[in-house]
């Protein structure tokens, strides 16, 4: 399967600057498994499509202030170092900008006397393991220096971070956000569970695996970088029992996907687990636990794209979004969103 059959057309000025006032304003197009015509509605009719007996899984990761901005030691240079993930109490895995200036061994600055960071080896997909240096709190201090990774396609400053987190975020590990989740409020969740729909969450730090381009003609050749999950006891009981009387699972994002379908047995029951997945998801792939999705408009050759194309089909998918483009809805992070079902 080639890379060029997930290419489309996206004029510049649709990629979404900034979120919408009303985190469930969004836009919302409907992909139906069973249907070839689309539906155009506003999110907060997502409960339109729910029924009683459904599961709706969220992924409950929280965003670090990833990026951090310094200056090499002795020469003065300019150097980001985005934290993707966390190895011990002080080594990351990193990406380091530019990473040809900046060689193993080296020292890099971000506040003198509050942290530093040391290069210490590179990583086989191109990052570096960098082991921090900091006097202090270390999450206190990444709140003060720490800049949210914003993805280089959104070029006006974001105002309020806590825009870039979802409602539900708990534990802090991601280098981004999961972006479905970002367009439930707490008044469309709870409208959502008295209908008689479980929500339950699931855990994924979202970092290279979610982002990184794939460079390969060949897509089956693409390797995804491994990033840390976890199903609690009761979310797997949930999400079994839904499935066992007849109720749908409904994952919200990409990453909550990756999540369950890892932790998935080959009758996709789950059960309590942890632990580091690279699973990649592309046409072909039989899915063991989902049902249907909630997910944002991909950028063109992601893995991302390539997931969604695998549920409901790459050429439902690729006609959705031309008629995305051609009705003008917002794209990627905070941009709107899909219900495939």
């Amino acid at each position: 399967m080639d890379i060029s059959d997930f290419d489309y057309y996206l004029p510049q000025d649709l990629i979404a600057q900034e979120p919408v006032t009303d985190r469930d304003a969004s836009r919302l197009m409907v992909v139906r498994l069973d249907r070839e015509d689309f539906e155009h509605r506003s999110f907060t009719d997502l409960c339109d499509y729910l029924e009683p007996g459904d599961t709706l899984v969220i992924n409950d990761t929280k965003v670090i202030p990833a990026r951090l901005l310094g200056s090499k030691q002795n020469t003065g240079a300019r150097v980001e170092v985005l934290l993707l993930k966390q190895l011990d109490a002080k080594r990351w895995e990193a990406l380091v900008r530019p990473g040809k200036k900046v060689r193993a061994g080296a020292t890099v600055i971000f506040k003198k006397d509050l942290l530093a960071c040391r290069i210490l080896e590179d990583t086989d997909y191109g990052g570096r393991v960098v082991e921090m240096d900091f006097e202090g709190p270390f999450e206190e201090i990444l709140d003060e220096l720490g800049v949210m990774p914003l993805p280089p396609y959104i070029k006006k400053p974001l105002l309020d971070k806590d825009r870039y987190q979802t409602i539900y975020a708990r534990l802090a590990g991601s280098a981004a956000v999961p972006t479905a989740g970002l367009h439930f409020s707490e008044e469309l969740l709870e409208r959502i569970r008295k209908m008689g729909v479980t929500v339950v969450p699931v855990l994924l730090h979202v970092g290279l695996g979610t982002f990184r381009p794939v460079k390969v003609e060949d897509i089956t050749k693409h390797r995804m970088h491994e990033e840390y999950y976890e199903v609690s006891a009761d979310t797997a009981a949930a999400v079994n029992a839904a499935r066992d009387c007849g109720g749908r699972v409904i994952a919200v994002g990409t990453t909550t996907v990756r999540c369950l379908e890892s932790a998935a047995d080959e009758y996709g029951r789950l059960c309590p687990c942890s632990g580091w997945t690279g699973i990649f998801i592309y046409p072909g792939y039989k899915f063991k636990v989902i049902n249907g999705m909630v997910t944002n408009f991909h950028l063109p050759k992601s893995t991302l794209l390539m997931m969604v194309s695998a549920l409901a089909g790459r050429e439902k998918v690729m006609a959705a979004y031309k008629e995305a483009v051609e009705k003008r809805y917002r794209f990627f992070s905070f941009g709107d969103a899909m219900l495939i079902i």
